[in-house]
């Protein structure tokens, strides 16, 4: 088959199937990411998706309510890990049930391709003709109706068994990005201004001067880092050119279809090669296609990187916050609950929290992330969390902390509550400072109001609820020889937690 007649085929089939391929499509939202190039306002429990850098919602909202429009809640697939899936059930509310959330967990990171390859093999479990929407969860994309329709071509590719991504074009000789090369003279699908190609050549990071070569020449697009193809395909391809995963994942699926415990199919999960989708799979494959795409990108990979997304006072300055300045130019400043005066700042970054303060260059903005593994090393607690950690039914604060006792204020939401649970190594005292308290301990159940107290002991199980209006308040002092918040067993919860997250 001649490239033209390849060409008429697969755009003459995007009409009759156009409606068709909204019920086959699944968005999947990569959702993993480590929290350290955002640091100190990302920890590794709290990364930059679940930040509120652009607009009124995070990140990842943004991305699930874009994801959406093509697609019912229902269908959007989310891959995460454990510790970070609370976080995200809660930023995800409005769309998501608890119960039926289709949450795809790692027990730990593997890299993209086994995180895509798990959720392929659900979604071929599901539907044989499912097609994958691949997106990262904190990217900023500007233009819906760009984005639908570079979909809609993405998708008529994909049901030809082709594995399609979008291309960005280049602003700048960036080398910290992966070019692609289209092979312009085969034209695959056109759809109004958009078309399609097959790659020509994949370049992973370049050099400055290649970079520089690159964006001159006009012929090259950044990798977006989103895709578009069919779960079955994808999982051929990954078959045919990582052998090693595939047996990984068929033996998974094999797991799974026994009905294994979860422990059993995270100790496999655990032994999967790590393979990026790109190295390992993308850039050998004949069937790899991209779609230029007119719709604004960033993957805000950075501090600095804000001033390509964000609005900018009259002197190029980027202010969040509780922030005072004098005479600033070209600078972001972001206060937390403090005040944060700046006097004559230039390309400099700001960034204070409860907890950590940082302070650079914007040029040395990407070594943020150095900080964070010093930080780790230093087993500080300062790269994991914050001070104030939400939860689906409120939040809660460390106020202080020493050996052998820990001080939090407790928030609960008004008809939330906390699971039925229990502690082996603390007991705990509750104060209630605002709203009615009902408390569960043992086979009691009792309320408590403003200034009344309980004491909960060791290995007794207990339920903090809020059956008022109005949000309640205590404070929670525990004593123990471990605090750490994976000293829990749940027995009943609201939100599909089970004991282990």
């Amino acid at each position: 088959m001649n490239a033209k007649t390849k060409k008429r085929e697969i755009t003459d089939s995007l009409s009759p199937r156009a409606a068709r391929l909204g019920d086959h499509l699944y968005p999947v939202i990569m959702a993993g990411g480590s929290g350290s190039r955002f640091w100190p306002l990302s920890r590794q429990l709290f990364p930059k998706q679940l930040l509120r850098i652009i607009g009124d919602e995070t990140l990842i909202q943004q991305t699930m309510r874009r994801v959406v429009k093509g697609a019912p809640p229902d269908r959007v697939m989310i891959s995460t890990n454990p510790a970070q899936a609370e976080s995200i059930r809660v930023q995800l509310r409005e769309w998501k049930d608890p119960l039926k959330d289709n949450f795809v967990l790692e027990p730990e990171g593997r890299n993209t391709a086994p995180a895509i390859a798990l959720v392929a093999l659900e979604l071929v479990r599901r539907d044989p003709h499912a097609i994958m929407l691949v997106v990262p969860a904190d990217h900023v994309v500007k233009g819906q109706r760009e984005f639908d329709a570079a979909v809609s071509l993405a998708s008529g590719l994909a049901m030809e068994g082709l594995l399609v991504t979008f291309g960005i074009t280049p602003i700048r000789p960036e080398t910290g990005y992966g070019y692609i090369k289209p092979d312009r003279k085969t034209l695959l699908a056109k759809q109004g201004k958009l078309k399609g190609h097959p790659v020509d050549r994949f370049v992973e990071k370049p050099n400055a001067a290649k970079a520089a070569q690159y964006l001159k020449a006009g012929d090259y697009y950044w990798n977006s880092g989103m895709f578009v193809w069919r779960a079955a395909t994808i999982l051929e391809e990954i078959r045919r050119h990582q052998p090693a995963l595939s047996r990984g994942i068929d033996g998974i699926g094999r797991l799974v279809e026994q009905g294994a415990s979860r422990a059993v199919i995270d100790e496999e999960y655990r032994k999967l090669p790590s393979v990026s989708i790109d190295t390992g799979v993308m850039e050998r494959s004949t069937k790899a296609a991209v779609v230029p795409v007119s719709f604004r990108w960033s993957d805000v990979g950075s501090w600095g990187s804000l001033d390509e997304v964000a609005a900018k006072d009259k002197f190029g300055n980027v202010v969040g916050g509780r922030v005072v300045d004098i005479d600033s130019k070209r600078s972001i400043v972001y206060g937390d609950r403090r005040v944060v005066a700046t006097i004559g700042l230039e390309d400099m970054v700001v960034v204070d929290t409860p907890d950590a303060t940082l302070v650079c260059p914007k040029s040395r903005a990407q070594d943020v992330k150095k900080i964070v593994e010093i930080l780790k090393k230093q087993g500080a607690p300062e790269h994991l969390e914050h001070l104030t950690v939400h939860r689906p039914w409120g939040s809660y604060t460390v106020l202080e902390e020493g050996p052998g006792y820990k001080v939090k204020r407790v928030t609960v939401n008004p008809g939330g509550r906390l699971s039925l649970q229990m502690h082996h190594k603390r007991s705990e005292h509750w104060v209630v400072i605002t709203g009615t308290a009902r408390v569960t301990r043992g086979d009691e159940v009792f309320d408590l109001r403003v200034g009344q107290s309980t004491a909960i002991p060791v290995e007794t199980r207990h339920r903090l609820e809020n059956p008022g209006e109005d949000t309640l308040h205590i404070i929670e002092v525990q004593n123990g020889p471990y605090l750490g918040e994976d000293d829990i067993v749940r027995f009943k919860d609201d939100y599909g937690r089970t004991a282990d997250r």
